[in-house]
Order: C-alpha cells, then structure tokens, then sequence
C-alpha cells in the first residue's frame, strides 16, 4: 500500500479537488511536497498527497524508486512500470471513494521517473482524470499507445532543453506520442534548463491545473 505526505485543503472544507504527486528516481515524498503551496493557492479546495514510492532506489545507498532503471531498456522499464501500476491505481481509486470524489476530480504531477509513471497509468484507466502534470519524463511505450490508451486527460509537458539524465529528445517524443493517440497536450521546453522544475515551469503548472480542474 502506498503511504505519502498530506496536506488538506486551504479552506478549511471538505476537498473538491485531489492532486497527487510522484517524485523522481532516489527522492522521497519530501521532494515534491515542497511544491504543494505553489499550486494550493489556486487550488484552495484541493486535497493534496505527495506519495513514496514503495521500492528503495537500487542505484544509490538512500531514496526510493517507482521501478529499478537498472535496464533501460523499454521492455525491461514497461515491465516495471505495470509492476507498480496497480498500486497506484488501487491509491488513486481509494482516495476517490474517501473523499467523496470522481475521477475526473484527480490531477496527477509527476517528476522524471514519477511522471512517467503518472502519463502511462492516467492514459490505461477506465475513466479520465482531471489532467497530467509531467514535469522532466519520457512518455514510455509510445509507439503501441494508440493500441492501449483506454481515457484521453489533458497532458501538460514540460522539460528542460538541458536535461543531463532524460534527454530533451524525450520532450518532443512525447508530445507527439500523445497527440497521436488523440489526447489535448500541452507541450513548453524550458531553456537553459536542466534535469529539474524551474519558477516559469511552476507557473505553467499553475495555470495548466486551474484549466483542467475548471473544464
């Protein structure tokens, strides 16, 4: 079972929003929870988890991982990322019913590893979530998506043209990937920029989930 960091909504009511964060390869729940405030202002009614991944990262002595990148190989990253799948799934369908929630009411940020994971889930589950925030992340198994999408949420990708650690090339992979398979991307390189978020990066966040939690 998944386990993360909370914090409730700023009004003090019962949520109407849920957003849930995913961090990257070796960081922890801590990492994206940093985050929260920058987007609980636009989104006071939004409940709001940063979650752990459930393995330790097995490329360093500390940190947690959605899946082991010790392949990089697609298959090798496919296959984790169904491992893990299920159990974000079964998070996402619990916190929906212990709110009071649809799916549509879901927002997921991810960060590299987590933002993969965040595109390949949303676009497999049966209903459509509120929209996609994938921050730095390759969008994994592009080229049979159009075979496997099940729901079409809004996605909005953004990434650093210097990214050291998921290639830039990753960036326009991915939006085209996804604009294949017929789902509303919104696609922003960030110059200068390398592995990571950056303010202008935060403030097309912002606006991005505002517009999806009002559609």
């Amino acid at each position: 079972m998944l386990t993360g960091k909370h914090q409730s909504p700023l009004s003090g009511q019962e949520p109407k929003q849920l957003v849930i964060l995913l961090h990257g390869l070796g960081a922890n729940a801590d990492d994206l929870f940093s985050l929260i405030p920058y987007f609980s202002d636009i989104l006071p009614d939004a409940h709001f988890t940063s979650l752990d991944a459930p393995y330790p990262c097995d490329m360093a002595a500390f940190g947690l991982q959605w899946f082991s990148l010790q392949d990089r190989s697609e298959e090798a990253i496919i296959s984790g990322i169904e491992e893990v799948m299920p159990a974000l799934n079964h998070y996402i369908d619990e916190a929906v019913k212990e709110h009071g929630l649809e799916d549509g009411d879901v927002a997921l940020i991810g960060f590299s590893q987590g933002a993969m994971l965040s595109k390949y889930t949303a676009v497999r589950r049966s209903k459509p979530i509120a929209g996609v925030l994938a921050y730095s992340g390759a969008l994994v198994g592009a080229k049979d998506l159009k075979d496997h999408i099940v729901s079409k949420p809004p996605v909005c990708v953004v990434h650093g043209e210097e990214d050291e650690v998921v290639p830039f090339e990753a960036f326009s992979e991915s939006v085209n990937g996804l604009q294949a398979a017929g789902v509303e991307v919104h696609g922003y390189s960030r110059e200068d920029l390398g592995h990571g978020i950056d303010p202008a990066g935060v403030q097309i966040g912002r606006e991005f989930l505002k517009t999806a939690f009002a559609s």
